[in-house]
């Protein structure tokens, strides 16, 4: 996992506040609900929003959501909000297994496609969590900071 960050497998149920049903089916979707709540919050508070930082966010929720579809069974959970100075973007997913980075290269020397996701989370993020759902699945959440 994300080993120069601090992540967590932890047993109890994400107690976060929820918003919506399911969440994004697409990345773009996923894209669109962090830009909408970022740029609120910036209207809000009359504060610049870094456009950096903002696309590190974008990348963030894109991967998390990509991972969850292609990867987790599809996305059964979506929230994203601001806290302090960053944005918590949290995706839940049908599988129990945790996120893993792949090798580049397969045992016959060829360049693998894909793979990089989990390293883009975890290098953006300051703060990445899994945890395992108790109906089954998991919540990762990451905080991305906005300055």
């Amino acid at each position: 996992m994300c080993e120069q960050h601090r992540t967590e497998f932890a047993r109890e149920p994400f107690t976060a506040d929820r918003r919506g049903p399911a969440g994004p089916s697409k990345p773009a979707e996923a894209r669109r609900a962090v830009e909408r709540v970022v740029t609120e919050r910036c209207r809000a508070t009359d504060a610049s929003c870094d456009p950096d930082a903002l696309s590190d966010a974008l990348l963030v929720a894109s991967e998390l959501t990509s991972n969850a579809i292609l990867h987790g069974g599809g996305v059964t959970d979506f929230h994203v909000d601001v806290v302090g100075p960053g944005v918590r973007v949290s995706v839940s997913d049908r599988c129990d297994q945790l996120p893993v980075v792949s090798e580049p290269v397969d045992p016959h020397g060829r360049r693998r496609v894909g793979g990089h996701g989990w390293p883009i989370v975890c290098r953006l993020a300051r703060d990445v969590r899994v945890t395992d759902l108790p109906s089954g699945g998991k919540c990762i959440t990451a905080v991305v900071p906005l300055s």
